[in-house]
């Protein structure tokens, strides 16, 4: 395991911010680290990155302590924090420039050069920090975590900013430095843990309250079947929750005769459905069965 968390506990007074949690993330895995505002997601990545001291606990980075080895610790650690500071009145080139001469990179510009073209910097190069969009600045924040090479990314919020375009650029990126790289990635856009993590945290006021596949915890989360229709007909609702196992339906008002049925079991509804539709001489449009997804998910777990 490249990061391994262990009762990590942080006390402000007497809050616990972050509440002795404890994970393990491995080479090649993109973790969505995710919670609710102040549930202690910053300051578990802080912890992490060295920034800030723990109350209890510890965390190894690459088999260091970050107590006991903090440097060691930030060599192997690209951060991009959620509140991205830059020197607005550097240019990009020479911003990236100094960022490599602080770590002591061997031929600094042909790596700038690498980072700035990957990030897709290269049409802005020359200008200063200060005069760049907000999404071009989160470029120039990835760019300097990844500049020196680290074994661990950390990126709180990567994304703010970005537009759809620079969004699947960004996010095509992401995935192909957790091919080789460990990442631990925070973010509220639902749609881009889905689209990045196969495995998600989630904490609520500084406690873990799942760890998991999000495959798993879909179906942990959704208690049970539900399948999306459509008829060609006008249908009454009513008439539909005559149907065998049929507990729930929702008239869905994107599209015309379109319902959600949710089955009290976890039992597959399309065949009951279809002999319901075909007995009642219907024509069914559509018969999908529908997951939870991780929005969801995180409704479910961290709702008071």
């Amino acid at each position: 395991m490249l990061v391994k968390v262990s009762n990590l506990t942080k006390t402000y007074g007497t809050q616990n911010a972050v509440d002795n949690i404890s994970f393990e993330v491995a080479r090649g895995e993109i973790l969505g680290f995710l919670g609710p505002n102040g549930a202690g997601k910053t300051t578990t990545m802080k912890i992490i990155t060295g920034f800030v001291p723990a109350s209890a606990g510890d965390v190894e980075v690459c088999g260091f302590s970050v107590k006991t080895h903090e440097l060691e610790v930030k060599r192997k650690i690209g951060y991009l924090p959620e509140h991205n500071p830059l020197y607005k009145d550097m240019y990009v080139r020479e911003y990236l420039q100094m960022v490599g001469n602080l770590y002591k990179i061997k031929d600094t510009n042909k790596r700038v050069e690498q980072m700035i073209e990957r990030v897709g910097l290269g049409v802005e190069r020359h200008k200063p920090i200060g005069a760049l969009s907000k999404g071009y600045r989160q470029r120039v924040g990835l760019a300097q975590a990844m500049l020196h090479d680290p074994e661990v990314l950390i990126l709180d919020e990567p994304t703010t900013g970005l537009d759809p375009n620079q969004l699947v650029e960004i996010r095509a990126l992401i995935k192909e430095l957790g091919e080789e790289k460990t990442v631990i990635f925070s973010s509220h856009i639902m749609q881009e843990v889905e689209a990045l993590c196969n495995r998600v945290i989630i904490i609520k006021r500084g406690k873990l309250v799942a760890d998991d596949q999000i495959a798993n915890l879909r179906q942990r989360t959704q208690k049970g079947s539900v399948l999306k229709v459509q008829f060609k007909q006008t249908v009454a609702a009513d008439s539909l929750k005559k149907i065998p196992t049929v507990e729930r339906v929702e008239i869905s008002l994107a599209e015309k005769n379109s319902f959600l049925l949710y089955g009290n079991t976890q039992e597959d509804l399309r065949e009951t459905v279809f002999n319901w539709a075909v007995h009642q001489k219907l024509t069914l449009l559509e018969l999908s069965q529908q997951q939870a997804d991780i929005a969801d998910v995180f409704q479910e777990l961290t709702n008071v």
